[in-house]
């Protein structure tokens, strides 16, 4: 199954933003999808609905960094590489979602109460966040 497919079963399954995406890469990657699922669990909702950077950003950028980043001392290319792509990515997310953070992409607060009721009630947990999971893991596939 093709990266974006898996990230929106994965979605559509209940898991979050942030852990479909990156589960939808890891495999690939040798990480198993139950791992990268739980690694990635609290990313989702702009970091544990404190209204920050969008889950499915952050998981884009957990599968940059498990395919590009540095994993051992002195390796300054990798660190490198995976700031361009990890910027590359993020400018290409923000061009199609108007930015990269989440309270931004839904327009409410999902560290307020009422305003993470009125999100939901709103149905942009299943349509706007249904986007950003496919963006994400679709510009991932284009860079990778």
């Amino acid at each position: 199954m093709k990266g974006t497919d898996s990230a929106l079963a994965a979605f559509r399954n209940g898991f979050t933003c942030s852990a479909a995406v990156f589960s939808a890469f890891s495999r690939d990657l040798g990480l198993d999808e139950e791992t990268a699922r739980k690694i990635a669990c609290g990313f989702g909702a702009g970091i544990s609905r404190t209204g920050n950077i969008c889950g499915a950003v952050s998981g884009a950028i957990l599968v940059i960094g498990l395919r590009y980043g540095k994993g051992t001392p002195g390796d300054e290319n990798a660190t490198e590489r995976t700031r361009a792509l990890t910027r590359k990515f993020m400018e290409e997310f923000s061009a199609r979602q108007g930015s990269v953070n989440c309270t931004a992409i839904l327009g409410y607060n999902l560290n307020d109460p009422v305003e993470y009721q009125k999100a939901r009630e709103s149905g942009l947990f299943t349509t706007k966040c249904f986007e950003c999971v496919r963006d994400a893991a679709g510009i991932l596939e284009d860079i990778l």
